[in-house]
C-alpha cells in the first residue's frame, strides 16, 4: 500500500473515521432505547462493522507520511 497521500486524501479518510465514530456512538445509544431482539441484533452487528472500519481506517491513517 503506497503511504504517500496527499494531504486532502489524508484529510478525506479521517474525516470518514470521524463520521463513522459518530455513527458508531449514535447506534451505540439507540441499543438502550430498543425493545425488539431483531433490532438490537442488527444495532449490535452494525456496532461490531464500524469497529472493524475504524481499524481499517486507522490502519490507513497510521501508514501516512507527510
Amino acid at each position: 500500500m503506497n503511504s504517500n497521500y496527499a494531504l486532502h486524501e489524508m484529510l478525506e479518510v479521517h474525516e470518514m473515521a470521524a463520521f463513522k465514530t459518530v455513527c458508531m456512538t449514535k447506534t451505540k445509544t439507540m441499543q438502550a432505547l430498543v425493545a425488539d431482539p431483531e433490532l438490537m441484533q442488527i444495532l449490535q452487528q452494525d456496532v461490531q462493522l464500524s469497529q472493524q472500519q475504524l481499524q481499517e481506517l486507522g490502519g490507513v491513517l497510521s501508514k501516512v507520511t507527510l
